[in-house]
């Protein structure tokens, strides 16, 4: 299979097909973590489609040898992965701020599994009593949206696409340094909101 370089290059180099591939392989992601990021599916959808659609447009800028701000700008190596879950972290970050709201889905999948409260792990377990609820889904997703937009999205990334620190630093163009301390104080916050009184959440 080839990598995303090598599609990228095979695009550049007259084969149309390989821009489709690479669309098919991070459509659902991209999707996803759009949903997650503007909580409705019509707005997911054209959050999606502005994404690529901007990818279409600045892939030649995209450099494997170059990192993000947010399609290029000089410093360490980044793949593209990161480059366009950068380009949909920017797009949805920009049609919130039109909207003037930052909604925020749960992070469970049709199936009912949740892969925060499956993932998390920490020094300090979060309390038994938080698995005790009956409404748990409602009442993580309740927890999650009083989180500020910077730590939803490093918590998205994290947990629910699966990219480790160095890819989100890329994503978000910061140090990995900033987003481990950003993900630590997110977890900390989270775990306050999920203890707390129930009328309070």
């Amino acid at each position: 299979m080839q990598s995303d370089e090598q599609l990228v290059t095979a695009y550049r180099n007259g084969e149309s097909d390989a821009l489709e591939f690479l669309i098919q392989r991070y459509l659902k992601s991209i999707y996803h973590f759009a949903y997650r990021m503007v909580g409705t599916v019509h707005d997911a959808e054209d959050v999606t489609q502005e994404a690529f659609v901007k990818a279409w447009k600045n892939i030649h800028k995209f450099d494997p040898r170059k990192s993000l701000a947010p399609y290029r700008t000089e410093g360490s190596g980044s793949g593209f992965k990161a480059w366009i879950f950068s380009i949909a972290k920017n797009t949805a970050l920009d049609f919130l701020k039109k909207k003037k709201a930052v909604p925020f889905s749960s992070f469970g999948n049709e199936e009912g599994d949740n892969a925060l409260i499956e993932r998390i792990a920490d020094a300090e377990a979060l309390p038994s009593e938080v698995f005790d609820r009956a409404d748990l889904a409602s009442f993580l997703a309740s927890a999650l949206a009083k989180l500020p937009p910077m730590y939803r999205v490093v918590l998205t990334l994290r947990y629910n696409e699966q990219l480790n620190f160095r890819e989100i630093a890329e994503v978000l163009s910061e140090s990995i340094h900033t987003v481990k301390s950003r993900h630590r104080r997110a977890i900390l916050l989270l775990r306050e909101l999920l203890v707390a009184p129930k009328d309070v959440v």
